[in-house]
């Protein structure tokens, strides 16, 4: 039986991966108390059903949030389940955003508490759960893009070990909160100042070989993948599922899309590799994600 958990901040688009799950056959369940976790998936399971999706509800305060790892270890222990926990998550600034345009109420802004306060509450009352899964930063994600990561992750076989995810992002439109290294390419020179490769991204061949033809950008190349090979053993024997590696660049367009593309490339053959580029076709503002 194969089990996806989904929680994180409110606004932060749990509704829409839940309808990507439903949308691939699973059974969904939306805002279930985390208490009747694991009576739900043994009740599914004796009915048939072999993929099952659901979103967490944590409302109940931080008791309620600090039952998810026991509750992880349960189904783990009494049920043959593939599990996976799925972390959604955004930047204050983007949340509040998304509130104000929807006119919906935050979920814990009753009484005298302003949006800000709850945002800030949730955000400390899932602290301890960004970690237990795969996280997404969903801040300049338009809707689509995260249906695509989403599918991504569905598709990820959890038997195959440590995943190692490359995002390309650009440093103008903010620091992905996902991301477990970043390397900060910006001093390399810059393909945007040519005419010619302005309205071309790292993916094209013009662009490729402006940079291979940059012998800093070779070296830089170099020591990152260096970097990773020394240390991917270590985060591989932490027990990790995920290793979030992002690179930067000044719009997220050029350098960082290009380095994703060649570091991706250097370690396929050696663990499950992802690619994501956050800002590619990215619109000047988020859209709403439920």
């Amino acid at each position: 039986m194969k089990v996806i958990l989904i929680s994180g901040l409110s606004g932060s688009g749990k509704s829409i991966a839940l309808n990507v799950f439903e949308d691939a056959g699973y059974f969904c369940v939306d805002n279930l108390p985390l208490a009747l976790l694991v009576q739900l998936v043994e009740q599914l399971g004796a009915e048939g059903y072999g993929r099952i999706a659901v979103a967490m509800d944590m409302r109940g305060g931080c008791g309620v949030a600090a039952l998810l790892p026991e509750q992880l270890r349960d189904l783990k222990t009494s049920i043959d389940v593939d599990l996976r926990f799925l972390f959604l998550h955004a930047r204050d600034d983007v949340l509040i955003q998304r509130f104000s345009e929807t006119r919906r109420r935050h979920p814990l802004a009753t009484g005298n508490i302003t949006l800000e306060e709850a945002i800030a509450s949730e955000r400390e009352m899932l602290e301890d759960l960004a970690g237990l899964g795969h996280r997404i930063d969903t801040s300049n994600l338009r809707p689509n893009a995260l249906r695509a990561f989403i599918k991504d992750f569905a598709a990820l076989d959890s038997n195959v070990g440590l995943t190692l995810l490359f995002e390309s992002f650009g440093f103008k439109h903010g620091l992905p909160l996902d991301a477990d290294l970043v390397f900060d390419v910006r001093c390399l020179p810059n393909p945007h100042y040519d005419p010619e490769l302005r309205v071309l991204t790292g993916l094209d061949e013009p662009v490729i070989d402006f940079l291979k033809a940059e012998p800093d950008a070779m070296r830089m190349l170099e020591d990152i993948g260096r970097f990773i090979e020394t240390w991917l053993p270590a985060y591989i024997g932490d027990n990790r599922s995920y290793l979030t590696v992002a690179i930067g660049c000044t719009g997220g367009q050029h350098r960082s899309v290009y380095f994703a593309e060649q570091l991706a490339a250097r370690f396929r053959a050696r663990v499950r590799v992802l690619i994501r580029h956050r800002n590619l076709g990215r619109e000047s503002a988020p859209r709403d994600l439920p």
